[in-house]
């Protein structure tokens, strides 16, 4: 047993295998350690998990005499969803209690862990099963502010909506992490000093509080911030329409569009489609004090009630085009470059193509997005302008921007010779969009990419699944039957 624990904890598989054909049990415990396949899944070791199933642990088995820590349990605490997995394909129970009523459920959401929810959830883990106190899981991530893990309880069913959209309002009124220092203070004493950082993750900020110092004990607290995201979205579910003001402010209570506290008020607007909230968003533009007041308001208009027929465009288009032409704060330069694009109108090109040589990487990109379906062939300065895209230095640009001049509606050797550029691309995603462009125009340069891509680039990747469908393009039968023969190969 010493030898199968130590392999164990040292993540040998192949030393496990030695203890295991030795004759050491698979349901071996140690003094202070628990069992093998605890320390396994507390490890994240899902391949030893699963040799130690194999050989016959209880996936249900508490670790040691004096506790009822168990495998799942373990392995949803430190969000090891691989080893969720494999416990659960070998029979533990979703929901089995350890000490204190906490179920894998109950860590999974109070630490965020979405995935892990999700792998939970769908091997029959009860969505509303109450943890510690008789706190229902949705009410749990709501107070952790993970976005994600609330709508994977949303999915699955959970029904605390009411109680959750509380929680959430709740934690909107708190300092987060004054709460978070708080915590600390409590639990060692408040003479300790502490720091604080922010993690960007799971499309919200986590903020982390660490005691420093010499004589400061070792530890750690941690709060996911993304409430404004959680509130709206269970107001969503709720049928409650919050007013544009409350919600406006959710967005830019990070001033970080590209977080879910920003996007899920977004949405919710987007969705809300009335006159009320059209002229709320109009006065947000128009507010010139405030760029990042006026970018949101840009995305809301930007998609505006597209899902009833498009009613406000003929208003919303004068107003991003005016943004977009005098915009200088790059975040809003975005957000109205971007609602043009969604707006499709050819007449914005104008405001859209000035901003194609931003020095910021970010706001080329949104000009590449929005470019895309709106170039014509006999546009000669969109269309140079789009050639250039396509030798952006950033990776990201170069790829939509390959994209979008592969699906220009014409075949020119100006369109052929900028494709032909990018076979060879650094970036394999670009290279296929380049290739997949040449083949829809029956160019035999395209071949030797594809057979490239297909036979080396990952079968589940983006540029593979994109070099699948050129095929579908290509007339000559030599070279289509060269390409259907083409294999990934094995490494």
């Amino acid at each position: 047993m010493t030898n199968l624990m130590e392999a164990v904890l040292g993540g040998d598989e192949d030393a496990v295998v030695r203890a295991l054909r030795a004759g050491a049990s698979a349901e071996s415990s140690s003094e202070g350690l628990g069992t093998a396949l605890y320390r396994a899944a507390l490890g994240d070791r899902p391949g030893i998990v699963r040799l130690l199933l194999a050989a016959g642990a209880d996936p249900n088995r508490a670790s040691g005499e004096d506790t009822v820590d168990l495998p799942l349990c373990g392995a949803a605490s430190g969000g090891h969803a691989e080893v969720v997995r494999a416990l659960l394909a070998a029979g533990a129970e979703p929901d089995l209690r350890e000490e204190l009523d906490f179920t894998a459920m109950t860590w999974a959401v109070q630490k965020g862990y979405a995935k892990t929810a999700e792998v939970l959830l769908a091997h029959g883990a009860d969505p509303d099963l109450p943890g510690p106190g008789g706190v229902p899981p949705l009410v749990t991530a709501a107070g952790r502010g993970s976005a994600e893990t609330v709508r994977v309880l949303l999915r699955h069913g959970a029904s605390a909506r009411q109680e959750a959209l509380a929680e959430a309002r709740r934690w909107l009124e708190l300092d987060v992490e004054q709460e978070v220092r708080r915590q600390l203070a409590d639990s060692h004493g408040a003479e300790h000093e502490a720091a604080a950082r922010l993690v960007r993750e799971d499309g919200g900020l986590t903020v982390v509080v660490d005691l420093i110092g010499e004589r400061a004990p070792w530890s750690t607290a941690e709060q996911q911030t993304g409430h404004g995201a959680i509130a709206t979205l269970l107001e969503t579910e709720l049928g409650i329409a919050a007013p544009f003001e409350e919600l406006a402010e959710r967005a830019l209570r990070h001033g970080d569009a590209t977080l879910d506290d920003w996007a899920e008020p977004m949405f919710a607007l987007q969705r809300r489609g009335d006159e009320e909230t059209f002229q709320a968003a109009a006065a947000w533009a128009a507010d010139a004090k405030d760029p990042l007041r006026q970018a949101f308001a840009a995305d809301v208009l930007s998609q505006l009630g597209f899902t009833e027929g498009k009613p406000f465009v003929p208003r919303s288009l004068p107003l991003l085009r005016d943004l977009a032409r005098t915009a200088v704060h790059p975040e809003l330069i975005q957000s109205a470059v971007l609602a043009l694009g969604h707006h499709g109108d050819p007449a914005a090109l104008p405001e859209i193509l000035q901003h194609a040589t931003h020095p910021d990487r970010a706001v080329r990109y949104r000009v590449a997005l929005a470019l895309h379906g709106l170039v014509r062939a006999e546009d000669t300065e969109a269309l140079s302008t789009l050639i250039t895209l396509t030798q952006d230095p950033d990776d990201e640009v170069r790829d939509w921007a390959t994209l979008d001049l592969a699906g220009v509606e014409a075949d020119t050797p100006q369109i052929r010779e900028a494709l032909a550029a990018r076979l060879d691309d650094e970036d394999e995603d670009t290279a296929a969009e380049a290739a997949r462009g040449l083949a829809m125009r029956q160019d035999p340069r395209a071949v030797g990419t594809l057979v490239r891509i297909l036979a080396d680039e990952d079968p589940e990747g983006y540029a593979h699944g994109t070099a699948l469908e050129a095929i579908e393009h290509v007339q000559d039968e030599a070279a289509k039957h060269r390409l259907t023969r083409t294999t990934p190969r094995c490494r």
